[in-house]
């Protein structure tokens, strides 16, 4: 199975996300912020999906993807933005930084995990 980073200001999202993709058989690394997701990406080598919300204190997540693109050895990591936020702006942005997929919240659990099935066996 995959290792997937969940990089998300709430607690309670983390907590559902790892619940969900562990009892997939998923390891889960957790970061509470764009620059605790940076680290944790230069820490976890093998991470191989981040899904991370956009408005985040420190550093917000579309930013942080950007810096993670900027490093070539990190292009084959699939990034999923799940949030509320759904501006042109920041689209154009997730564009630039090559995001996978753009959910918004609320989403249905279920769907989110078999996106993430299908972009992981691709």
């Amino acid at each position: 199975m995959a290792s997937i980073l969940v990089v998300d200001d709430s607690q309670m999202v983390r907590k559902k996300l790892r619940m969900a993709l562990e009892e997939k058989g998923h390891t889960i690394f957790e970061a509470i912020d764009g620059l605790d997701g940076l680290s944790k990406v230069e820490e976890n080598k093998g991470i191989q999906l981040l899904i991370a919300d956009v408005n985040m204190p420190n550093m917000n997540g579309v930013d942080m993807c950007l810096k993670i693109r900027q490093d070539e050895k990190n292009a084959n990591i699939k990034i999923f933005i799940l949030t509320a936020e759904s501006s042109p702006e920041m689209k154009a942005k997730a564009k630039e930084a090559k995001i996978t997929a753009w959910i918004l919240k609320p989403y249905d659990i279920e769907k989110l995990l078999a996106a993430i099935d299908k972009i992981l066996t691709r």
